[in-house]
């Protein structure tokens, strides 16, 4: 009998070789160079086969412009359906950039003073012995707890209920708790943090959360695949999600319903949804230059040490070339975006499988981008 591992390296050997022979039906193909395909393609290769990965879309931004995008492997194995360019895949955290953009917008309209405290908003969250601003939240420097799973009847981060009023529920989980420090000391990644940005964004624009992203992101962007996850809905394009088990058998994800953290985890879309989502933040359809620097500016702590997270997005430095992006992980899920704003260029990588190193593909994949013919 064939090893666990023998079994699996065959299954993504199959996958591989039978979208490789079908390709040009799932690629968008645009200016990219044909060099620069190649060696793309055999790092995504690579990075399949080493992790056994069902399926990955790709989208690459050069100059400002959407030049390609791709989908490798399978979005659903056990129905041999392949992954395209408009595969829809759980965001995870990347949904954050997204929410800090709406967030944004309302600063750059006078209607959202990030230096609020965030009651001006939200009134649902409760006083703290501090005040706390949304400034502070959307850069994890607010005090806000991230998940909490101290039993079997509070595994927030395998919420499996479904809720029709994501921002109100979203609170409930951790509205009445202390803050872990006291805010602008110490930076705590939060999820929970991006549903009270959730909440501030619908007080300070007067809309629902979900509305007013379709109308002044999604819109603005051309994002026309870009939705909530609903796990009840029959959602076109939605892949399948997986995981590994004890064994590294690839096996179907646990559970989620994420329509209780939807601002900083409930989102789905596809890499070309991703790519024209970069394409307008280097191109400033969505918020102006100064405000997308604004943005994209690293956080000062109150003892004066720098965090290398902005508000909603990480910033890095990375062989001399400065970038922003954000990763995301969750149940089925692996997503990163990477943007070099000076060389106008970006990287989108979603992938259907938990718990793998797609940072690390995207850096690799941005020098590419990057090099000389």
């Amino acid at each position: 009998m064939r090893s666990t591992s023998s079994r699996a390296s065959s299954i993504c050997t199959l996958v591989l070789l039978l979208v490789a022979s079908t390709a040009v039906g799932f690629a968008q193909e645009l200016k990219l160079s044909p060099e620069k395909k190649a060696k793309l393609e055999s790092q995504i290769s690579i990075f399949m086969t080493t992790n056994h990965v069902p399926g990955v879309s790709v989208a690459v931004v050069e100059n400002g412009e959407h030049e390609w995008t791709q989908g490798f492997g399978m979005a659903d194995l056990e129905n041999f359906v392949p992954a395209t360019s408009k595969t829809l895949y759980r965001l995870a955290s990347i949904s954050k950039p997204l929410t800090a953009v709406a967030a944004m917008q309302l600063w750059e309209q006078g209607k959202l003073d990030l230096e609020a405290p965030v009651q001006r908003y939200c009134p649902e969250f409760p006083q703290k012995p501090w005040p706390v601003t949304t400034r502070e939240v959307m850069a994890h420097l607010g005090g806000i707890r991230h998940y909490r799973a101290e039993s079997q009847n509070d595994l927030e981060g395998g919420n499996t209920i479904h809720f029709d009023n994501p921002i109100a529920a979203g609170l409930k989980f951790f509205k009445d708790d202390p803050l872990v420090a006291q805010p602008g000391t110490k930076f705590n990644y939060s999820t929970q943090g991006y549903t009270l940005v959730g909440c501030v964004i619908e007080g300070a624009s007067s809309a629902k959360y979900v509305e007013y992203l379709r109308a002044h992101v999604f819109s603005g962007a051309g994002m026309v695949q870009t939705q909530a996850d609903d796990r009840l809905a029959i959602i076109p394009y939605r892949t399948r999600f997986y995981r590994k088990d004890v064994d590294g058998r690839v096996v179907n994800a646990d559970p989620l319903d994420s329509s209780y953290k939807i601002p900083g985890g409930g989102w789905l879309s596809s890499a070309e949804d991703m790519a024209q989502f970069e394409v307008a933040m280097l191109n400033d359809k969505l918020v102006h230059r100064s405000t997308r620097d604004a943005m994209w500016t690293p956080q000062r702590l109150s003892d004066g040490s720098m965090s290398d997270y902005a508000l909603g997005w990480g910033t890095k430095k990375d062989d001399g070339v400065a970038t922003v992006g954000h990763g995301g992980g969750q149940q089925g899920t692996s997503t990163f975006i990477l943007l070099a704003p000076d060389q106008r260029a970006g990287i989108v990588i979603l992938a259907n499988m938990e718990a793998l190193d797609v940072s690390a593909l995207a850096h690799a994949m941005l020098k590419i981008l990057l090099s000389k013919p």
